[in-house]
């Protein structure tokens, strides 16, 4: 094939696969740095896994709903002389999430804060109050280190973990590592209810207590200690205000585009891509670097040529997926007081739940152990004058043979009757006897649609689980080991799943085509960099890039 060129200006021509928050950040970090930077989004609308629909005066996000770890956005955006303050509208939720137990007539409400939370777990089990104190002491020292130390590590050097701090902490880490959470948890507190809300953090990161390393008890410094946000208008105005910094970074965006191909020159070195327009017309586009924020497994096994894959089938036979998910959006007339922004609904034998999605004989659970999102309690904007806007998620296994959702009882007869019994156990769990017939809005989301519309590995809802073998440098490399050029972001490589994580990703990208080992956050801001004006365009080749022909091979 023809090699890719450098632009007239002589910067280097990135090409960013996916309009996910990881591709739009990774755009955007890559443009301030010199990069002339073009990103191709497959569908006509950006955002990816954090998309949203709207139908007659309902709005739903589609994906992630949970804004945690406040810092890490925080920093993003002072990377661009920005504030988190200045982007979004942020309000704290009070109670953060409410917490339904199977059999149990009374919810908990986990509050806004950590004496607020001490005095709950107290009130439910004398002596836990305290022990909340210890583990939130341990949760809070853990997370400090994973930011400093581990998280924004791309893991190109180990020297830089050869510090002090991480030394003398060697013993507890290896603990951490080798203990599952479920046990850890244990150690702390006896009663099931508290034991299942610290345990549910797992579930953040597509796994089950008893497979995550108790290293991940960090997260529950987010929720019972820092608190639980939500941005007024919902994720959407989130995408919206990185693609922004993205245009003003010079970044060119293209929607309409399904890229086919990673193409590489003779010397296994990248050369362009192929892809799609919104035409359905060929295109080839040349480049120095490319940046994938797709699925890994996707772009690997399928952009990627067979001997040129750094993580072929193989490797990834031996991995396991987080679960895969029915999601239903529900449009109901009249408020639901029952139910809070965030509402968790635990199954009193969730380890069986749990072995269903991940063992080795998987099934769907029933009664599930399930998430309500009803963000019209918080947001005025999302649903009609004294309506409510329901977003159900069911973990299920990571299976598209499940099949897809549908509008209005459309989809696959699996899904549908996934989400007619998850809306029996939230009317019969929450005391909403008459929830079905208020329901005048439904659509609903199967594995095969995460597998169509996501190109996500088996279908699943997150991506990898972040087991001991999938965590930290073993998750995987976020750059190509046979292409040059080559790179990956988002939540299915480092440092793993959920918006801030993407976000991460996206800094550890620019940390590894910099070769900079450092283990921290970038310092604030970035220096600016000339940029060219730029704006969003579709269909694809629309924006007036050098779109080509094929290559020919030379």
């Amino acid at each position: 094939m023809t090699g890719a060129a450098r632009t007239r200006t002589g910067r280097t021509r990135t090409i960013v696969i996916g309009g996910g928050i990881a591709g739009l950040a990774s755009a955007a970090l890559l443009a301030r740095e010199g990069h002339e930077v073009t990103l191709l989004e497959a569908r006509a609308e950006l955002g990816g896994r954090a998309g949203v629909w709207s139908t007659d005066g309902f709005r739903f996000d589609t994906g992630p709903s949970w804004y945690l770890m406040p810092e890490v956005f925080e920093h993003f955006y002072r990377l661009f002389g920005t504030t988190a303050a200045e982007q979004l509208d942020l309000v704290k939720l009070n109670p953060g999430y409410r917490v339904h137990f199977e059999g149990d007539p009374t919810p908990v409400d986990i509050l806004a804060g950590r004496a607020a939370n001490m005095r709950l777990f107290e009130k439910l089990q004398p002596g836990a109050g305290a022990a909340l104190g210890r583990y939130l002491d341990s949760a809070t020292e853990t997370y400090d280190l994973a930011v400093q130390r581990f998280l924004y590590s791309s893991y190109e050097s180990f020297r830089p973990f050869l510090v002090p701090d991480v030394l003398r902490r060697l013993g507890r880490l290896a603990r951490l590592l080798l203990q599952p959470l479920n046990k850890f948890v244990a150690g702390y507190v006896s009663d099931p209810r508290l034991r299942q809300i610290l345990g549910y953090p797992a579930v953040f990161l597509g796994s089950a207590p008893n497979l995550t390393p108790s290293m991940y008890h960090l997260m529950s410094h987010l929720d019972l200690a820092d608190g639980v946000l939500y941005p007024q208008g919902g994720f959407e105005t989130l995408i919206d205000s990185i693609s922004a910094l993205a245009r003003v970074e010079g970044v060119q965006i293209v929607t309409g585009a399904r890229v086919t191909a990673i193409r590489v020159s003779d010397h296994k070195a990248i050369a362009g891509v192929s892809y799609l327009d919104a035409g359905d017309q060929m295109q080839y586009l040349p480049a120095d670097t490319v940046v994938s924020s797709a699925d890994l497994h996707h772009t690997e096994t399928e952009l990627v040529p067979a001997e040129l894959q750094t993580y072929p089938q193989r490797w990834w036979d031996k991995r396991v997926s987080g679960p895969g998910a029915v999601l239903v959006m529900l449009g109901v007339t009249d408020e639901l007081p029952q139910l809070q922004h965030h509402s968790l609904f635990f199954t009193t034998d969730w380890g069986k739940n749990f072995g269903q999605i991940f063992g080795k004989r998987p099934s769907v659970p029933s009664p599930a152990s399930l998430y309500v999102c009803m963000p019209s309690a918080t947001d005025n904007s999302v649903a009609p004058a004294g309506s409510s806007n329901l977003f159900v998620l069911v973990p299920v296994p990571p299976d598209v043979t499940l099949g897809h959702g549908g509008i209005n009882g459309a989809g696959s007869q699996t899904i549908e009757l996934i989400a007619d019994a998850a809306i029996e156990q939230i009317s019969r769990w929450a005391g909403i006897p008459d929830l079905a017939d208020r329901v005048v809005v439904r659509r609903t989301v199967g594995p095969a649609d995460f597998a169509t519309d996501l190109n996500s590995w088996k279908g699943g809802a997150l991506g990898p689980a972040h087991t001991l073998r999938q965590s930290a440098f073993l998750r995987g490399s976020n750059m190509s080991k046979k292409i040059s050029g080559l790179y990956y972001a988002g939540g299915t490589t480092i440092p793993g799943i959920g918006l801030p994580m993407c976000l991460i990703s996206a800094e550890i990208l620019l940390k590894r085509m910099r070769h900079d080992t450092t283990t921290g956050p970038l310092a604030e801001p970035l220096p600016a960099r000339p940029v060219r004006p730029a704006g969003v365009f579709g269909p694809a080749g629309a924006s007036g890039d050098p779109v080509q022909s094929e290559p020919q091979q030379s």
